[in-house]
């Protein structure tokens, strides 16, 4: 049981004040602050019970802090802790701040205390001055946030990303993220929820801190006021170094929420198992979709076998029918041949009857090979016809009628002849008339082609190209050739006829042995089809496939430094002595020089 006690009230006296002095400065300064000094004094009762009437805070006796307080030193007190409003804090209200202050004035003023017989110091040195400078700061809502911002009491701590704080996430980060949204500039501020909260929920917070817009600002802890300054520029100055300072600070305080989100983040139970839910999620949407491909592969696989299966079953429903068609094809012709078989037989009875028409042996041997020849030539039905009519005609008439199918067939044979000749003829006449048009082909350009051909093999890369690059090197007539001219030049000389093709290739060999060094041929396999044209010289023999990687083989082995280096070669190729082996190496040099000579012309033809 609460019980008040009211002292006895003496009786009011009354002060004149005048406005010099120390006092005097300081009720200008309460006035400053829309508070007025003197009617704080002389309304102290009426103030009093007001307060009574009023809303009854809560102040903390804090006497003994407040006469250890340094005046000087009132930038490092707590203002709050001054005014007795310690526990509230920021959460205080500005009419509890105002009343707070006039409860501290009437407690703890220099003539209140004097009269109550306490030394009072003077106002510089005295505790009242933190008062009145804490409701200065706090009764200003500028001073006020400046201060809130750098309360000593607010604690920045960012946890650790570790298992303690994963096992209690809530626990710990809750609080903390209720504590820092007092600095957002957005209202109201998301906090961190609870374990069952949704996705978009979730996502909603972490957006909304790492886009966190914080109204903290750190002016409080300038080094140095600007209104210290003596001149302009001086306080320009402090103004300048303030600003950096302070952007500093903010800076570090933007990166301590940021860590505080990513340190919460990393520790989130509902992130990670967001994450498996969406790892989950994409791996059964992958499998969907394999699923998807596998049956599509099944479906096509299936359908490919069906329209294989239909199709041997087409094929096979095709070969039935074609076979029974050849059958009955083959049934009909061996019929027809049958009959065929027998209106032979039935001529040539017919004709034996009547001693074949002739009246002597040679006329009979005449007859008996016309009978063959309508027996061969004629038609089935004229054979039908010319038996039907045999048989009606009489003797005599039979005769005539036999004489004179045998004089037509003779005119049909004779027109087809003829025929077969004029078509003969326009060919030839169309052949020669496509020669006449082409370049003429001298002897010189012949044996360069054959001499091109044997030089360059068949797997020769741009063979037709080089052989063309090759003859408009060595050739006299300037007659400038495509390949698709010398390719059917040299089809031509294949087809001629053996000799003329030696003698071309004689003629050819004699001329080029006199102008430049002999590029012998070596003959491949008889076995294997060629396109060069095989010439050799009556006293050299070939040189065969074994006996060429004999040489090569003897080459690599003795080196030109080597002393009596051909003796040595000739030894290793049996049937070979020195000067085939020397005059084979030459033509081989030769014929390599040849070739490099003209693959590099349709080489350099290529790359313009």
């Amino acid at each position: 049981m609460l019980v008040e006690v009211f002292l006895p009230l003496r009786e009011f006296t009354k002060v004149k004040v005048e406005p010099v002095g120390k006092w005097f400065e300081h009720f200008q300064l309460i006035k400053a602050n829309e508070n007025d000094f003197h009617c704080s004094l002389g309304s102290a009762e009426e103030n009093e019970d007001e307060d009574e009437s009023s809303e009854n805070i809560e102040l903390e006796d804090n006497s003994d802090y407040l006469r250890n307080l340094d005046p000087k030193d009132w930038k490092n007190q707590d203002h709050y802790a001054v005014l007795g409003l310690k526990k509230k804090r920021f959460l205080a209200k500005d009419s509890e701040l105002k009343k707070a202050y006039r409860r501290k004035v009437l407690l703890h003023h220099p003539d209140k205390r004097r009269n109550a017989g306490e030394n009072v110091k003077d106002l510089d040195h005295d505790y009242f001055t933190c008062i009145t400078k804490a409701y200065e700061i706090l009764g200003n809502p500028t001073k006020r946030q400046s201060y809130d911002s750098v309360d000593p009491e607010f604690d920045d701590v960012v946890h650790p990303v570790n298992n303690h704080s994963k096992e209690h996430f809530f626990k710990i980060f809750g609080p903390v993220f209720e504590a820092n949204s007092r600095w957002s500039m957005k209202k109201p501020v998301p906090l961190l929820g609870k374990e069952d909260s949704s996705v978009n929920e979730v996502d909603d917070f972490y957006s909304f801190w790492y886009n966190f817009d914080s109204w903290r600002e750190f002016s409080y802890l300038d080094e140095e006021e600007k209104e210290k300054g003596e001149n302009r520029e001086e306080r320009k100055w402090i103004e300048k170094q303030n600003k950096v300072a302070r952007q500093k600070r903010k800076k570090d305080e933007m990166a301590r929420i940021r860590q505080l989100v990513d340190n919460a983040y990393a520790c989130d139970p509902r992130i990670i198992k967001f994450k498996e839910e969406e790892k989950q999620r994409k791996l059964a949407q992958k499998k969907a979709r394999e699923e998807a491909v596998r049956q599509k592969i099944e479906e096509d696989k299936q359908k490919k076998q069906e329209a294989l299966e239909e199709e041997q079953r087409q094929k096979k429903k095709e070969e039935e029918e074609a076979k029974l068609k050849r059958e009955k094809e083959k049934k009909e012709k061996e019929a027809l041949k049958k009959v065929q078989k027998r209106e032979k037989k039935l001529l040539q009875q017919i004709c034996e009857q009547n001693n074949y028409f002739a009246s002597d042996e040679e006329t009979k041997v005449s007859h008996l090979k016309e009978v063959d020849k309508l027996c061969n030539l004629l038609s089935l039905q004229k054979l039908q016809d010319l038996n039907a009519a045999l048989q009606k005609e009489d003797d005599n008439n039979k005769k005539n009628l036999f004489l004179e199918e045998v004089e037509s067939l003779k005119k049909q044979m004779e027109l087809e002849k003829e025929q077969l000749i004029a078509t003969s003829q326009r060919s030839a006449s169309n052949t020669d008339d496509k020669k006449t048009s082409q370049k003429p082909w001298s002897p010189s350009d012949l044996q360069l082609l054959v001499k091109g051909v044997n030089l360059f093999p068949a797997g020769t890369n741009n063979r037709w190209e080089v052989i063309v690059a090759f003859m408009a090197q060595h050739s006299t007539s300037n007659v400038k050739r495509t390949a698709k001219e010398v390719l059917a030049k040299a089809k031509e000389l294949q087809k001629r006829s053996g000799g003329l093709r030696e003698e071309i290739n004689k003629s050819a060999y004699e001329a080029l042995e006199k102008n430049q060094k002999q590029v012998p041929v070596s003959v491949k396999d008889q076995s294997a089809p060629t396109e060069r044209f095989d010439v050799l010289d009556e006293n050299q023999s070939a040189w065969t496939t074994e006996e060429q990687q004999l040489l090569e083989q003897a080459l690599k082995t003795y080196p030109s430094s080597t002393t009596e280096r051909w003796d040595k070669i000739a030894a290793c190729i049996p049937g070979r002595d020195k000067k085939d082996c020397i005059k084979r190496y030459k033509d081989l040099v030769e014929m390599v020089k040849a070739k490099k000579a003209a693959q590099a012309t349709v080489a350099t033809k290529a790359k313009k």
